[in-house]
């Protein structure tokens, strides 16, 4: 209910026209035995936003917002389809004190926003892999700092490039760079923020970023690139008076993310 909470207040500050609601099951959902929990729930929320995505113009850029960490899986994977058939490479620059790179076998929760970039990658759940899978070398970690052993055994096997939260503001430019990526999305999950700036998340990990850090680095991430979408998730707030303590960091996360859809 917080995030549904975070996400109705982020929506609430941004123009009514430019926004479209999609709505989540209620009820919990049901693992069907695949390790994912509410699985059932995370596979509608994937459908109903892709047909939401395939209403939005050519051209028009969409800024998904959570939500957690799992509504990445139709966003991305709408844009990694997109950027096959224009024949071009996408890469994925993925803002978030955590990797989420569990798959069911190794996730210690279930939940899904653990496992979505590993899906993304095409490995998971059957019915939740990706389809229109990411190669891990077109992939950053940007501020990650709180990895289970078998994700960083995963990312040094895969050869994720990971850009620490200390090192933002002025590598990773560098690091998105080194992709050799024609295209990129942008994912956000507010806790890659440190938690003496913003506190509005279920799992806040110490050493994070500072607010100037992230937006010079999302403006670092795209620049010279063609950005093709962005998300903003893992907006918890505990109560009305957290949103409007941190409405500010909010809204200049979320005019960066604006910026860097427009920037070529």
């Amino acid at each position: 209910m917080r995030l549904i909470d975070g996400a109705e207040a982020i929506r609430e500050d941004l123009p009514p026209g430019a926004t479209v609601r999609v709505e989540v099951p209620l009820g919990a959902g049901d693992g069907m035995g695949t390790g994912v929990a509410r699985y059932s729930s995370v596979a509608t929320v994937r459908e109903r936003l892709a047909t939401v995505l395939d209403t939005v113009p050519e051209g028009d850029l969409p800024v998904v917002i959570g939500g957690d960490c799992g509504v990445e899986l139709a966003a991305v994977e709408r844009a990694a389809r997109s950027a096959a058939a224009r024949g071009a490479r996408l890469g994925l620059v993925w803002f978030d004190a955590h990797p989420d790179l569990n798959t069911p076998a190794t996730s210690p929760s279930g939940a899904f926003c653990g496992m979505v970039l590993r899906a993304l990658l095409g490995e998971g759940a059957e019915g939740l892999a990706s389809a229109a899978p990411i190669d891990p070398k077109h992939v950053v970690l940007a501020g990650t700092r709180n990895m289970d052993d078998q994700e960083a055994e995963f990312v040094q096997a895969s050869g994720i490039a990971v850009v620490g939260a200390d090192a933002l503001g002025d590598g990773l430019g560098a690091a998105v760079d080194a992709l050799d990526v024609d295209e990129v999305y942008l994912h956000v999950d507010l806790d890659v923020l440190d938690p003496g700036v913003f506190d509005g998340v279920t799992d806040p990990q110490p050493f994070g970023a500072s607010v100037a850090d992230l937006t010079a680095a999302l403006a670092a991430a795209s620049a010279g690139r063609t950005v093709v979408g962005a998300g903003l998730t893992m907006f918890a707030p505990a109560s009305p008076d957290d949103v409007i303590g941190d409405q500010a960091t909010i809204l200049r996360v979320v005019s960066a993310l604006t910026a860097s859809t427009r920037r070529r």
